[in-house]
């Protein structure tokens, strides 16, 4: 995974999900946000995909995964994810997992960086068994290599399909 050590700047790869609210508007608007962080710069953005919720039954996700070039230190930037996802009216909630959400925005990998702290663990702890990643990630980075797993092509042709469904822009416009 290539970073950007001579300008000072990281790497960064965050996965951004929702199935409330408009979901695909959502997304647009934690785009724009991620791209107004402080000493930070989206590079790159997936197209949107369609994927079917883990967890309990509830509508469908909205997914996508941008690469950030960030001066932010990694738990700088996950408490910035954080505060964005409050500022959209994520609430957290004790026990709920996997539940809906307005938006959902997880640090996936972070340059090469192995990391197993309470608050944050690189890369993300199931990055390689979520389709609604893996192939958002592969379209923007597709020769990555992921500490500890290896190529993301690798990857993908481990991953169980689920019915990941790129989205095209009538069916975004479509997704509520």
């Amino acid at each position: 995974m290539e970073g950007c050590v001579a300008s000072g700047l990281s790497r960064a790869y965050i996965g951004l999900g929702s199935n409330l609210r408009d979901p695909r508007m959502q997304l647009q608007r934690g785009l724009a946000a991620l791209a107004a962080l402080p000493g930070s710069r989206c590079v790159a953005r997936s197209s949107l995909y369609r994927s079917i919720p883990l967890g309990p039954p509830q509508p469908d996700y909205v997914n996508a995964v941008a690469a950030l070039d960030t001066r932010l230190e990694p738990l700088a930037l996950l408490d910035a994810l954080q505060d964005l996802e409050a500022r959209q009216g994520r609430v957290r909630e004790e026990g709920t997992r996997w539940g809906p959400r307005v938006l959902d925005l997880d640090l996936l990998l972070y340059d090469a960086l192995i990391l197993d702290g309470p608050r944050l663990t690189l890369p993300h702890p199931e990055l390689s068994r979520r389709d609604f990643v893996l192939y958002p990630l592969y379209e923007i980075a597709p020769h990555l290599n992921i500490p500890r797993l290896g190529s993301l092509k690798d990857l993908l042709g481990q991953c169980r399909d689920r019915g990941l469904i790129r989205m095209t822009s009538h069916d975004a416009a479509q997704t509520s």
